[in-house]
């Protein structure tokens, strides 16, 4: 299932009469939603995607449209909100907040090339580089107390074997990584995509077009957001890294924003904490929370052997 709220070419020609972007012409539904309803719209004058957000706290749907709209005035490869004519980007559509986009071209690498990695690790740099200045402030909600509070939740769930690891990694993390939550200062703070996967960016070959869906955004540690990349872009079917194409991530990333010594200190911790933060978070919606919408959930085992992998050949930063 793709679209949970299911709109009409009448819904949508009624809803882009709010903006200055032409007449229908095609709807079209996306097939890759998992959380939010999205549409394919062609006008007579525009390519845009139309976004219906069917769960979340809608208080916090602001917070979004700022940081997009400052990384966009930042040059940033994303698609801003459009506004309406009376300069309004939030709207509200079937009784569902709404936003409206430019729709980007390109498509997501399933296997990234060297130079793939390249262009993401330079784009994220220059992102955490500008986006320091961000005003706007949402907490991280996936951070080690995040973990620390849900991991009881599935422990009845796991093999001996599993749990332990679960508890054993947590507790090795948390001695290396909790001193930098005592001080917002020690670790470099931003704005962070929060979810930075292959599929969460566009290219058009090894050029990247765009970086889109930013729904899990947030303020905090820059080295949380790389290493949720690095776990992804970098890792091979079994969890180990692919040297060439970490390198090509780190070195680009660090020529827009060097990583401090305290990072390059925690960097693998923070690599395998990221680890179990998908780990657990996909136990979750098999055993705890299961999606409202009949959804295939992914995998755990991805990131469970990912986290052994981070455990058992831990990896150190490049140096400036």
């Amino acid at each position: 299932m793709a679209v949970f709220t299911p709109l009409t070419d009448e819904q949508v020609s009624a809803f882009l009469e709010r903006f200055d972007v032409g007449q229908l012409e095609k709807l079209e539904e996306v097939a890759s939603g998992t959380e939010n309803s999205t549409f394919f719209v062609t006008t007579d004058r525009y390519r845009l995607v139309l976004t219906l957000f069917e769960q979340g706290e809608v208080e916090e749907l602001p917070f979004f449209v700022d940081l997009l709209t400052y990384l966009d005035q930042h040059q940033l490869p994303i698609a801003s909100p459009l506004r309406d004519r009376q300069g309004k980007a939030l709207q509200l559509l079937v009784e569902r907040p709404a936003l409206l986009f430019p729709r980007l071209g390109g498509s997501h690498p399933e296997h990234p090339s060297v130079a793939q990695c390249a262009a993401i690790g330079d784009a994220l740099g220059q992102m955490h580089r500008c986006s320091q200045g961000f005003s706007g402030s949402r907490p991280n909600p996936r951070d080690l107390r995040w973990i620390d509070a849900n991991m009881p939740k599935v422990m009845a769930y796991l093999s001996d074997d599993d749990r332990q690891l679960m508890l054993d990694t947590f507790d090795t993390i948390e001695e290396q990584l909790a001193p930098s939550s005592r001080s917002s200062n020690e670790l470099p703070q931003g704005a962070l995509h929060g979810d930075l996967f292959r599929d969460n960016t566009m290219f058009e070959g090894d050029s990247l077009s765009g970086l889109i869906d930013f729904y899990n955004g947030c303020t905090g540690d820059l080295l949380f957001d790389l290493a949720i990349v690095i776990n992804d872009w970098c890792s091979d079917a079994h969890g180990e890294l692919d040297i060439e194409r970490y390198q090509a991530i780190l070195n680009a990333y660090q020529q827009q924003r060097p990583l401090t010594a305290r990072e390059r200190k925690v960097w693998p911790a923070m690599l395998t904490m990221t680890a179990l933060r998908y780990w657990l978070s996909r136990l979750l919606v098999i055993y705890v929370d299961p999606p409202a919408h009949s959804l295939t959930p992914k995998p755990p085992e991805q990131y469970r052997d990912m986290v052994k992998a981070r455990v058992n050949q831990p990896v150190d930063a490049l140096s400036d």
